[in-house]
């Protein structure tokens, strides 16, 4: 039995976590203590809990050397949720390419690590890093300005970080996205999520500004989104928790853009208390 629970999450990000206010009391009605703790908090006994959750800790792509190593070390002494080999598959959205293989509907990429020539689609694209969070080091562009996103490429290899090329798909400035959360494998909610992605610029926040709302999921959305999951289910075992957010690609597919295990937003203000109780019942058992 949980009784003990770290809500993980980093200074940058404390009391940001907008699933905080309807996750916490839940968790302490049914009898677990939470603490919000910070991830780099030296002082932090992990050995304290019975379960450590990855929430906030939104500053990992900068850190990643540096948070993969502290998972390794608070998992070998307690439960580390989702557990640090799925939370490395994650953390790179090469993934994709795994989940296109597999017959997952994913939005067009094109993959290219550091010595790798900039490529782009037709029309209108995005560059964004492999590793990333809150759309920071992600620009869209327009077909006449391939030069400033070869600078944008080329600066991101020289960090050593794989980029993704994608096309910008016309139906994302209607429809926007849709997150697919899931609890315990099965799926619990969506919203509908518009990003300000900037034009030829990059994020200097901690994420991009959004716009979330509650959105019904259509049954064709829940298959895609639960194909992903149950890749990862077969490769890792079942998430504890996962977010899919989907887009519809230029045929009017649904398709992944991306599968968030790591420390996604859940979007627990835009649903109802049953998500809340899905939550609590994957989180303590």
């Amino acid at each position: 039995m949980i009784r003990r629970l770290a809500w993980v999450t980093t200074a940058g990000t404390r009391g940001l976590d907008e699933d905080e206010p309807p996750a916490l009391p839940a968790l302490a009605d049914a009898g677990v203590e939470v603490q919000v703790v910070e991830w780099t908090d030296p002082a932090v006994d992990w050995s304290a809990f019975d379960r450590a959750v990855l929430r906030s800790a939104w500053d990992y792509p900068e850190r990643l050397p540096e948070f993969l190593a502290w998972l390794d070390r608070v998992d070998a002494v307690t439960e580390v949720v989702n557990p640090p080999a799925m939370v490395r598959w994650s953390t790179d959205k090469s993934y994709l390419a795994e989940l296109a293989d597999a017959g997952v509907p994913i939005t067009p990429t094109r993959f290219l690590p550091p010595g790798a020539g900039a490529e782009f689609p037709d029309g209108d694209f995005v560059v964004k890093p492999a590793v990333g969070a809150g759309s920071r080091d992600a620009a869209s562009y327009g077909a006449d300005q391939h030069d400033i996103a070869t600078g944008h490429i080329d600066r991101l290899h020289r960090d050593g970080r794989t980029v993704l090329v994608q096309p910008f798909l016309t139906s994302v400035a209607t429809d926007g996205e849709w997150p697919m959360v899931f609890f315990g494998g099965r799926f619990s909610h969506a919203a509908s999520k518009r990003v300000a992605l900037p034009r030829a610029a990059s994020i200097d926040e901690m994420f991009a500004a959004e716009t979330n709302v509650p959105h019904d999921a259509t049954a064709d959305q829940v298959e895609v989104a639960q194909a992903a999951v149950d890749l990862v289910t077969a490769r890792f075992g079942v998430p504890t928790y996962a977010r899919v957010d989907l887009v519809r690609d230029n045929n009017c597919r649904y398709c992944v853009l991306e599968v968030e295990l790591v420390e996604p937003s859940l979007f627990l203000p835009h649903t109802g208390p049953a998500a809340v109780g899905m939550l609590v019942e994957a989180f303590t058992r």
